[in-house]
């Protein structure tokens, strides 16, 4: 659909290993900067695409979203970012629409954002999920008028913690903007998200992704994995997803579903969009958030990510279209995204 719609690509960006952490920085190639300070993360796991089109490389570049990963370059590096509803476009022939994770792109507008929307959300034969088409292109929504939309605000972490000062100024100034405009913006989020037990389903499937990527390495290498072959944050969970059962899988997805449900009653219930900052704090430095070494800190980049991403993942876990917008810059020339979340499809 990218060739069909005339775009020309150009070349591979870096991503982490699997796609498992919010920066962009790998023991294969080292670390992929951000283009406002290049002491900076680029985020992840699409970080070079962020990269990429912030520098001005290339205008739009194609991204994927597991946990925030389209959304999370784009607010590093001053984008849009917008993650699709789950199935609104086609991962075939190979994946499946079911999972976490959604394809799309970063790009330097809305207007390319949405014009590239309309070349992509196709379904393909076998899709397992289909949102429902859209009342016209996605083009002719740019600029147009969407009435008084009722907003909630979240401007703090829901589950507990300092949300930094950065991303507190940068929601209430979207959130000043937003009823500058004639919505009515208050107080309130899915009181879902506050639940503490959110992080382990998540990470119950995540890591259940990290053992099917090494089993995906084997078959391609036609031998077992070494674990000097694989980074220690991606190796140690996917020892631990084999200590898990088919059960324990289930009793996952159960919860996900679970929450789901309970996320997207918000929405339900009269409320149009959720505005959050996108992540917790600003851009962090080169190595901040990367720990190479095997052993007991292995999992050390996977819990300093929890606090860098409070935001994203769980809409990647609720199905719903979320979308990081440029909206502020820090006193250190760094930008700060905004999010909108709004109802499936």
């Amino acid at each position: 659909h990218f060739r069909a719609a005339g775009l020309v690509t150009l070349g591979r960006s870096s991503s982490p290993e699997f796609g498992t952490l919010p920066v962009t920085e790998t023991e294969a190639y080292g670390p992929s900067r951000n283009p406002w300070n290049t002491d900076y993360t680029c985020g992840g796991s699409s970080g070079g695409a962020g990269a990429a089109v912030a520098s001005g490389m290339v205008p739009i570049a194609h991204a994927s979203d597991g946990g925030g990963s389209i959304r999370i370059p784009a607010a590093c590096c001053g984008l849009v970012g917008l993650k699709p509803s789950q199935g609104r476009i086609s991962l075939g022939p190979g994946r499946t629409e079911t999972g976490l994770g959604v394809d799309f792109a970063v790009s330097r507008s809305v207007r390319d954002t949405a014009t590239l929307l309309d070349a992509v959300a196709i379904p393909g034969v076998g899709d397992t999920i289909i949102a429902p088409p859209p009342a016209r292109p996605y083009a002719d929504e740019v600029g147009a008028d969407p009435g008084v939309l009722r907003i909630g605000l979240l401007d703090h972490l829901p589950q507990g913690g300092d949300l930094h000062p950065d991303c507190v100024d940068a929601v209430r100034a979207a959130a000043t903007m937003l009823e500058g405009l004639g919505h009515a913006v208050a107080p309130s989020f899915p009181a879902s998200l506050a639940d503490p037990t959110i992080t382990m389903r998540f990470l119950t499937l995540w890591a259940t992704a990290r053992a099917a990527a090494v089993d995906s390495l084997e078959t391609d290498l036609g031998r077992p994995a070494r674990e000097d072959e694989v980074e220690a944050v991606n190796w140690v969970q996917a020892e631990y997803a084999r200590t898990q059962s088919a059960v324990d899988l289930d009793r996952a997805n159960a919860a996900v579903l679970q929450f789901r449900r309970a996320t997207q009653q918000w929405w339900a219930d009269g409320h149009d969009l959720l505005l959050t900052p996108t992540l917790g704090e600003p851009p962090v430095a080169i190595g901040e958030l990367y720990a190479p070494e095997h052993g007991e800190s292995a999992m050390a980049p996977m819990l300093r990510a929890a606090a860098f991403v409070p935001f994203t993942p769980a809409f990647n876990t609720s199905g719903q279209p979320a979308i990081s917008l440029p909206l502020h810059w820090n006193e250190a020339g760094l930008p700060i995204g905004v999010q909108l979340v709004a109802a499936y499809g």
